[in-house]
């Protein structure tokens, strides 16, 4: 499936406020061969792409002269709304390799988990690779069937991937693990406090000893 957006060169001295009120998003791209150019993004048309294309797979940026191969570098969030402020766009030499971090997909069942009562404990969520583009794997999946008890582990190198990818993430770095379940501790019973019963029955006591009698 090909992903694609339509950009518009923008002005650098243009006011991003005034574009981000118009819907669009004000990006730039850039790459060994590229000069750096600010542009703007429909952002309703970004999210729809971004959704689909994350870090880790090729997007056809359009209006900005020869339709260029490009890939989302970095995005800014406004740390209080989560809206995207700003996107940097990295542009692919063709029939160059790029290194990109990829999601791992994890998938199966641990008997570790199944049968032990043991906790799933992913440690890496991706794995840096180095490609060419028109073989970038948009994810790869890790099987963890193969943790059958508390000993086993998954390693870098024990993950299959796609021809023609190569794996530059530690090959001895943990992917994925079981855990032991661990009870949390039943809280103590509180004692009653005896003192304070005590002392009302000897004020009790006192009290029939003081008593007139009848």
């Amino acid at each position: 499936m090909t992903l694609s957006l339509q950009a518009e060169k923008r002005e650098k001295s243009g006011s991003a406020d005034s574009l981000r009120k118009q819907g669009k998003i004000p990006a730039v791209f850039y790459g060994p061969k590229e000069a750096s150019t600010p542009i703007a993004l429909s952002a309703a048309e970004f999210l729809k792409v971004w959704r689909v294309a994350g870090e880790s797979a090729v997007i056809d940026l359009e209006g900005v002269g020869e339709t260029k191969e490009v890939l989302v570098n970095d995005i800014d969030l406004d740390p209080v709304t989560n809206v995207i402020r700003h996107v940097d766009f990295y542009v692919i030499e063709k029939g160059k390799p790029v290194q990109v971090n990829v999601p791992l997909e994890f998938i199966g069942e641990a008997p570790a988990v199944k049968e032990l009562g043991g906790v799933l404990v992913k440690v890496l969520h991706e794995l840096e690779i180095e490609v060419l583009p028109k073989s970038l794997p948009h994810s790869i999946t890790v099987d963890v069937s193969s943790l059958k008890d508390f000993e086993s582990q998954i390693h870098v190198r024990d993950v299959a991937v796609p021809s023609g990818v190569t794996v530059l993430t530690d090959a001895d770095e943990v992917v994925a693990l079981v855990q032991e379940a661990k009870e949390e501790p039943e809280a103590p019973l509180e004692a009653p406090d005896l003192s304070s019963i005590e002392v009302e029955k000897k004020g009790k006591e006192v009290t029939e000893e003081e008593a007139p009698a009848a």
